[in-house]
């Protein structure tokens, strides 16, 4: 919405305390979940493409063979996510260790869908202008990046064009404006509740540095 410039109201909800309102209309207890003239939807994919459908500029491929492209690689994003997610999730450094050989096989995918996708320098997935597929990957690429200030497992220095992707998307203000203020709180807290490495690691170098 941010990207089509559309006004809207966001309620943020505690999803380790989903609210019975919440549930009513999330028949898979996930957000997002869009309200439209007393109307529901939810899935990301969904919402995005109903999005895309209803308001200009339309930021999906015209061509019907490359739109269906998109829709592949935006439903490869589960498989993506979880693999890089298993990095910061880790409890132990030899955890960490693990979920890398697990993220190098998610990435080279990517890797090689940027060389033969797009057909272009991007600097996005399918040229000059974000896409949904953009939209699908980036929370995952901001997220990785705060994990990747602290690890510094040097994962993306392997896959230069996902690396330049995921850096052309963290400049993108509204890429980065998709996210609350307390983002960093709510995240920070969320790896102090699981108890990770990543966690860990951060009260060290605070210890570090008094």
């Amino acid at each position: 919405m941010r990207a089509k410039n559309v006004e809207f109201d966001v309620t943020y909800v505690n999803l380790r305390e989903k609210p019975d309102w919440f549930l009513e209309i999330s028949p898979h207890g996930k957000v997002p979940v869009l309200k439209v003239d007393g109307e529901i939807l939810f899935e990301s994919n969904a919402i995005a493409e109903f999005l895309d459908e209803m308001v200009e500029p339309k930021i999906h491929p015209a061509d019907p063979f490359k739109r269906a492209r998109n829709r592949a690689w935006t439903d490869f994003v589960p498989d993506f996510s979880s693999a890089i997610n298993g990095i910061g999730y880790s409890k132990t450094r030899e955890a960490v260790e693990e979920g890398l050989e697990k993220a190098q096989k998610a990435l080279s995918r990517l890797e090689r869908a940027l060389a033969t996708e797009r057909g272009n320098d991007g600097p996005y997935f399918n040229g000059d202008k974000l896409c949904l597929v953009d939209a699908a990957y980036g929370p995952i690429f901001q997220r990785f990046a705060r994990v990747e200030k602290v690890l510094e497992t040097g994962l993306l220095k392997e896959f230069p064009l996902v690396q330049a992707w995921s850096d052309a998307l963290l400049a993108n203000e509204t890429v980065i404006g998709a996210v609350p203020d307390n983002f960093p709180e709510e995240f920070e807290g969320n790896h102090k509740r699981r108890e990770t490495y990543y966690w860990s690691r951060v009260q060290a170098n605070k210890v570090a540095a008094e």
